[in-house]
């Protein structure tokens, strides 16, 4: 089973809660408050594994929960840190926001990392908040809680060649003949559902990757037949083999197969008509092979056509030889990462610096709503039971000026207030 579309939940760990702690030792008098932070926790880390093939073990696991910091000790030890969720996925895996539809890395090489969910730091403990003013604080942070969020996972195949054409023109025939690729073959169309690899041996030390792709139709750039789940992958392929029944096996016409095939994929993406080609004329062991590639020739005399047997294996060392010269022609930045900067320009991330969002206020029935992702997670990090974290919530919300901000907004004593799913009055 070829999977290569996943959604996947991920949640960085929750930081350890501090705590409230103090020193109890003969001969120390006042010792002091003594409660260590919390760890942070775990982040969920995205980590290419050149092993993998598809996204099917998303299939059956797709919540991905990195584990907690360890709560604060007493004698101002601080809890341990909880160790990175590695998630493996295979080399060419496009990851976006799933809410937001943010692209988010594109992973191609072996090894390569990409965090997709924080981990939350550690709260603090009481010593953290000793002061002229308050020697023995009696209270401490939790934990931060860990960034969580829906991703789209994409897979497009990697590879140095893709094979295009036609359904049952010969491709995983092909394939079969110049590498170890176990294709499947069969007379009748669409026989090649997913893509299949195969690397392909040149000589000692040199040898590229040759990909499979499922036969194109005629309005595959609409999504039409395996449409877009074909397409996807042919991005991926820095050179592309166009594979053409010249023996026009199943009565089709190979000149009208060319331009059809050509035609899809420039409506799909100009950047594909621009990639390096080799045409292949397959099937020349048969009659009426050699009538038509002359008929072909007359209508398209400058392109360069290699006349091929699969299944006899006529020609395909010169096939071979010429997709080899084709790859080592490219830069070699593009041969090592697949990508190139006309395609994939669009996907590259830019980091803006961003000022602290201001708090927005709003009305929900009698209810006076204060939005800000910062006072949310302030209120899950204040423990409401320890009367000095109240104190301090209170004072963060004025220093804020969100008092002032819901006086003007009409709020008045007794009135109800919200700050994400936490409740309470608002008081003179």
């Amino acid at each position: 089973m070829f999977i290569d579309k996943a959604r996947i939940y991920v949640k960085g760990g929750d930081g350890g809660n501090g705590i409230v702690s103090y020193r109890r030792e003969k001969y120390v008098p006042l010792g002091g408050p003594a409660g260590g932070d919390g760890g942070r926790g775990g982040s969920v880390v995205l980590v290419v594994d050149e092993g993998l093939r598809t996204l099917i073990d998303f299939k059956y696991q797709r919540h991905m929960k990195a584990k907690p910091g360890e709560r604060g000790k007493t004698k101002n030890q601080h809890g341990a840190n909880a160790e990175d969720m590695m998630v493996k996925v295979p080399p060419g895996t496009v990851v976006r926001d799933a809410d937001t539809g943010e692209f988010l890395g594109d992973l191609v090489v072996h090894g390569q990392r990409l965090t997709v969910a924080l981990g939350g730091r550690g709260g603090r403990g009481n010593t953290r908040f000793a002061s002229e003013a308050n020697k023995a604080p009696d209270m401490a942070e939790r934990g931060e809680p860990g960034q969580e969020r829906w991703l789209d996972l994409e897979l497009k195949v990697l590879a140095d060649v893709g094979l295009i054409g036609f359904p049952s023109v010969g491709k995983s025939t092909l394939l079969s003949v110049v590498s170890a690729a176990k294709s499947k073959v069969a007379a009748y169309p669409f026989t090649t559902l997913t893509p299949e690899l195969g690397v392909v041996q040149v000589r000692e030390g040199e040898s590229f990757v040759m990909a499979d792709l499922p036969g194109l139709i005629e309005g595959a750039h609409e999504g039409h037949g395996l449409g877009f789940e074909f397409l996807r992958h042919i991005e991926r392929t820095r050179v592309l083999v166009h594979v053409i029944d010249m023996a026009a096996v199943d009565g089709r016409n190979p000149i009208q197969d060319y331009e059809a095939i050509e035609r899809e994929l420039m409506l799909y993406a100009e950047s594909l008509g621009k990639r390096p080609r080799v045409v292949v004329a397959n099937k020349m062991d048969l009659p009426q092979a050699e009538d038509n590639l002359q008929e072909f020739k007359r209508t398209y005399p400058d392109i360069q056509i290699f006349c091929i047997s699969g299944a006899t294996g006529l020609g395909v060392r010169a096939l071979i030889d010429e997709i080899e010269k084709k790859v080592q022609e490219l830069p070699l930045e593009a041969r090592e990462s697949g990508n190139d900067d006309s395609q994939f320009v669009e996907e590259r991330k830019t980091y803006h610096f961003e000022e602290r969002t201001p708090f927005k206020i709003c009305k929900d029935g009698l209810v006076y709503v204060v939005e800000s992702k910062d006072l949310e997670k302030l209120i899950k990090m204040t423990n409401f039971s320890q009367g000095d974290a109240v104190v301090r919530f209170q004072r963060i919300l004025k220093q804020r000026g969100v008092d002032e901000s819901l006086r003007k907004s009409g709020a008045v004593d007794g009135d109800t207030i919200r700050i994400g799913e936490m409740e309470f009055d608002f008081v003179e």
